[in-house]
């Protein structure tokens, strides 16, 4: 890596220059604009090319967060405190800016509702210097302005605008990373929650074919993907609770946007896992539900890692309302839809029902776990496929009984361990690395940086997945070790219900 002083920070992008600064001997670029800002009558329209610009822009200060919620891990004091409509803006680190280095490109979750990329748990400056990669996080519209689906109400109003601006951020990639010192033919996209839904749903969109060629699926929920007529009969419902028609709604403030549509996300717990944010298929940007793409093979092809977290719906159960079917009640409505047989099915598969063990885990897979095995069972007759399972559940989470919860990997694969959440999960992690880690931040580098054009796998010890053996790699706290199906039962007990 370069002296500090000689990583240069001036980028010459297609549209014009920008100055960033360097920290910690890496080069780091904020709230570089990605399209033009969402406002005014480009408010729930799709992202637009930026115009170019003269002169020298600075990039030093990350842009606002898009407007949301406080959150567990937006609460970071250290994160941006302004929140605006204007929000399509993403963070670039590099440590070599005269190279041609790998990329990962991270789509941050947050259920479509929150998140962003400049937010402390998601900082890439580590990632950056331990990988020798350049790492861009980009931030999306969400809520009621990007996550919230009112395509149909008419000329103005384009669908599934979170994944407009994530493919619109993607071609920026491609078309100016090089100034920055990356590669736009080994990019890698990395997200986790909603995010990881996103590079899904964009191996299934035409639109995004050819912007990244490796990804990694961290948790996808899958059943925040929903047909056009439920995104449909929700705008209707959404501009019921207005009083207005849909012209009116370019100009009303955000704070009753956001209102009426939170209460229509509170109203979904009835429908739950599908919910009122998110994804929208049936339409040109997503014709097919990535499962059902994956299955007729209308998907892009590429190396995928994908998986989820051995608890992941404990953290949601505690929620009020639980937003995930974690309850009897949202239990019974979830499974009834399914029909009698797969509900007996599906309940056989969790010993103890309706104890609370059993109604998480089943939350958690009727989230997130049914759906990773779906698509890894059909994806793999197609591309190379590595699954895995994070069992690593660190002491504090381990009193609270929680486990290996949703999203709880992040910090182990970023190294913010001086985040909020970082500090809470690793008190003693800013000087003592976890084990789990070193070794999972390792392994997300080797799968975004080896095997290129040399002819050799990525890795020797993570065997691709297949519906013979059903490869999984479990993530503990002091090793992993490779398991075949190793949540077969329950697997079994959702084939063909997703």
């Amino acid at each position: 890596m370069p002296a500090v002083a000689e990583v240069p920070t001036l980028a010459h992008t297609a549209v014009g220059d920008l100055r960033g600064t360097v920290e910690g001997g890496v080069a780091v670029w904020r709230g570089v604009p990605y399209a033009q800002q969402p406002v005014g009558e480009r408010r729930f329209a799709a992202p637009a090319p930026l115009p170019a610009w003269t002169g020298v822009r600075d990039a030093v200060e990350h842009g606002p967060l898009p407007l949301q919620s406080r959150s567990l891990v937006a609460g970071d004091r250290n994160n941006p405190k302004i929140r605006d409509e204007a929000c399509l803006t993403l963070t670039v680190w590099s440590p070599e800016t005269s190279a041609s280095l790998p990329v990962m490109v991270w789509i941050p979750g947050g259920a479509f509702l929150t998140g962003a990329g400049q937010l402390q748990l998601y900082k890439g400056s580590r990632l950056a210097a331990h990988g020798n990669v350049v790492v861009v996080n980009v931030s999306y519209r969400v809520g009621v302005f990007g996550g919230f689906e009112l395509g149909d109400l008419g000329e103005g109003f384009d669908d599934n605008l979170c994944l407009r601006d994530q493919i619109a951020a993607l071609a920026w990639v491609r078309d100016n990373i090089a100034a920055f010192g990356g590669d736009p033919h080994r990019v890698t996209a990395f997200g986790q929650s909603a995010g990881a839904t996103s590079i899904l749903a964009m191996l299934a969109s035409p639109a995004a074919d050819g912007l990244f060629a490796r990804a990694i699926v961290q948790s996808p929920a899958l059943p925040l993907i929903a047909d056009r007529a439920t995104r449909a009969e929700q705008a209707r419902q959404f501009l019921d609770r207005l009083g207005v028609g849909p012209k009116a709604i370019k100009e009303l403030p955000q704070r009753q946007l956001r209102r009426a549509a939170g209460e229509l996300q509170l109203a979904s717990v009835a429908t739950t896992p599908t919910l009122a944010h998110g994804l929208t298929y049936g339409v040109d940007l997503l014709p097919r539900h990535p499962i059902e793409a994956a299955r007729a093979g209308t998907v892009t092809r590429l190396p995928l890692i994908i998986g989820a977290n051995r608890h992941e719906a404990s953290i949601f159960a505690r929620s009020k309302p639980p937003m995930l079917p974690t309850t009897p009640a949202n239990i019974n409505r979830c499974l009834s839809r399914l029909g009698p047989q797969a509900r007996e099915r599906v309940l056989a598969a969790y010993p103890g029902y309706p104890r609370r063990r059993a109604r998480i885990a089943l939350g958690g897979d009727a989230m997130f776990g049914a759906g990773v095995w779906a698509f890894a069972d059909a994806y793999s007759a197609h591309a190379p496929t590595y699954v895995y399972r994070f069992d690593h559940t660190p002491w504090v989470l381990r009193a609270l009984g929680l486990g290996a919860v949703h999203g709880s990997e992040i910090v182990q694969i970023q190294h913010n361990y001086a985040s909020q959440l970082g500090r809470r999960l690793h008190p003693l992690g800013s000087w003592l690395q976890p084990a789990v880690g070193r070794r999972m931040q390792r392994t997300w580098l080797d799968f975004a940086t080896k095997g290129w054009s040399d002819g050799h796998s990525w890795s020797d010890d993570w065997p691709p997945y297949d519906t013979r053996r059903r490869a999984t790699r479990v993530i503990r706290s002091w090793s992993d070790v490779v398991l075949d199906d190793p949540d077969a039962v329950r697997r079994s007990a959702w084939a063909g219900l997703f």
